[in-house]
């Protein structure tokens, strides 16, 4: 599965998803196991939206099935870059007001899944090759850097953490859920950033692994391009065992791997309408 992601501001707050007031909050790892549920929903969506504003449409839950719905649709393929979204025509669709699906079109653009136009509505992202390639080559600079710095500075702490989310990330390819194996593993990527101690390079990574997500949603040769768990484990390794030079190669690769598995030639058909892809 493709990965993740979130996020363009640093993370201090989450989401609520019962009442719209922000609270301090530890970095979430969803349980193996556990289907789709409205806790996991508030882990999920935790871990993908650290900018407290992107919360404070009301009601909040209302707005998940609809930023849910549309985000499974953008990365599994059904709905097709550009294509356009309109707020009434989605209301329709999962009988809410355009309050709510204000809400979620707002967080689909904080995760780079979709843009905002003024006076013309919102549309799903449409990155271009020369802009997926950029990413990666940043992507490739920068966090191979901080696999090493995470690798000296890991605590006991952490390396558990980062082994408990592997398993949650095997349980949701397990499940096909290939939206929830995005998020957790764009969140892996991020996770190792913050390990690392950098906060400037860890707030690049944030921004770089939520485009990247859609990157790889829209241009995978097949599933097995996405963040292999083989890969992420190895990474988990080397980091635990302190060595800064296997994390820092390894990244180098695995970002390598990630490229090297996207077809960049691939032109998606738009579909014709959107209740057809949705309901």
């Amino acid at each position: 599965m493709p990965e993740s992601m979130p996020i363009s501001h640093q993370s201090k707050g989450r989401i609520d998803l019962h009442a719209s007031d922000v609270t301090p909050r530890s970095h979430p790892v969803v349980p193996a196991g556990q289907r789709f549920s409205l806790r996991r929903a508030r882990l999920l969506v935790n871990a993908m939206l650290d900018d407290p504003k992107a919360s404070n449409a009301k009601p909040t839950a209302r707005w998940l099935p609809v930023y849910r719905g549309l985000r499974d649709a953008i990365i599994s393929r059904r709905l097709a870059p550009g294509t356009k979204l309109p707020e009434d025509e989605l209301g329709s669709i999962y009988s809410v007001s355009r309050t709510a699906v204000r809400a979620a079109l707002q967080a689909l653009a904080h995760d780079r899944l979709a843009r905002l136009e003024p006076n013309r509505g919102a549309f799903v992202a449409q990155p271009s090759r020369k802009e997926a390639r950029e990413v990666f080559e940043a992507r490739t600079l920068i966090e191979t850097k901080l696999a090493g710095l995470a690798a000296k500075n890991a605590t006991p702490a952490d390396i558990g953490r980062l082994r408990q989310h592997l398993v949650s990330e095997k349980q949701a390819r397990k499940d096909d859920e290939d939206g929830d194996a995005i998020a957790l593993s764009a969140h892996f990527h991020v996770e190792i950033a913050e390990i690392a101690g950098h906060s400037v390079l860890t707030e690049i990574v944030r921004d770089l692994v939520s485009h990247s997500s859609l990157i790889i949603a829209l241009y995978w040769a097949n599933r097995e391009t996405t963040c292999k768990c083989d890969a992420h484990s190895a990474l988990v390794e080397a980091i635990a065992k302190g060595n800064a030079s296997e994390a820092s190669s390894l990244m180098k690769s695995h970002i390598a791997d990630l490229l090297a598995g996207l077809d960049l030639s691939r032109h998606d058909t738009k579909p014709e309408k959107l209740a057809d892809i949705l309901r």
